[in-house]
């Protein structure tokens, strides 16, 4: 039986500020079409190692790769050696990421701001970026909203419009960074929805969350990250439902 490469894998990762020890050499693997989503205290290292894999943060050891390829850097005779911005930002494009701050440019519209990725970075026409961008935001449910500015929008509106503009780059893989905690109690079901949709599509998602429902209900797998490193790993169901490790067993009675 032919087994399927991940999409996403990391061996012995480790991030430091100055002397302090963020990723303590994180050992994972995502594959196409799984869900990944990461759950633990602040501070454990989670949105760290989730900037690690598109680069924006600089490992200090180990290795990550995407679709195969080691990000951020390039290897000769087991040296390895970063790239250039240029060349770290094409391998960005296939990679995209969703804050828990919107991040839209406040003097583009809606529609603007989904085109801006396409037509700026890949150099797509006008029109075919207009018209997938039209297309993204009936996707995220926002039809009606192209020719409003962020400033018209509530948030969760904002969140949806910053997904549909990461898939406006037509990536294999989507990494969220608590993509719910900047929003009202209210809103929050309405971007979960759009995430839902993008896993019954078959999209790969790295999920940072501490919407244990989400997690439980749409993670393909749960990874528990305490310190710096991954305490517990396994099917949400049964991570939630019985964790064997005493520091899982900890937060999540505090979570659930």
């Amino acid at each position: 039986m032919k087994t399927v490469a991940p999409i996403v894998r990391a061996e012995g990762v480790h991030k430091s500020y100055g002397s302090l020890e963020v990723l303590k050499g994180i050992d994972l693997a995502v594959a196409p079409g799984e869900v990944m989503c990461l759950v633990g205290p602040s501070g454990s290292g989670k949105s760290t190692f989730l900037r690690c894999i598109n680069h924006l943060e600089a490992i200090d050891a180990g290795r990550l790769y995407v679709r195969g390829q080691l990000i951020g850097y390039e290897e000769h005779d087991g040296k390895i050696h970063e790239l250039r911005e240029t060349a770290v930002a094409k391998q960005r494009r296939g990679i995209g990421m969703v804050f828990q701050r919107f991040n839209l440019f406040p003097h583009m519209t809606a529609l603007g701001n989904v085109m801006e990725g396409p037509v700026e970075v890949k150099k797509e026409p006008k029109d075919e970026a207009r018209e997938r961008a039209r297309q993204l935001l009936g996707r995220v449910g926002l039809s009606d909203k192209a020719d409003s500015y962020p400033s018209q929008l509530s948030g969760g509106q904002q969140q949806r419009v910053a997904i549909a503009r990461a898939l406006a780059m037509q990536p294999d893989l989507m990494l969220f960074d608590e993509p719910t905690s900047a929003l009202d109690p209210e809103l929050v079901g309405e971007v979960l929805d759009v995430m839902r949709g993008l896993a019954d599509d078959g999209m790969t998602m790295i999920v940072v969350t501490h919407e244990m429902g989400f997690a439980r209900e749409v993670g393909h797998s749960l990874v528990f990250m305490d310190g710096g490193v991954v305490v517990e790993s396994g099917d949400p169901d049964v991570v939630l439902g019985a964790p064997r490790h005493e520091r899982t067993q900890a937060f999540l009675s505090k979570v659930l």
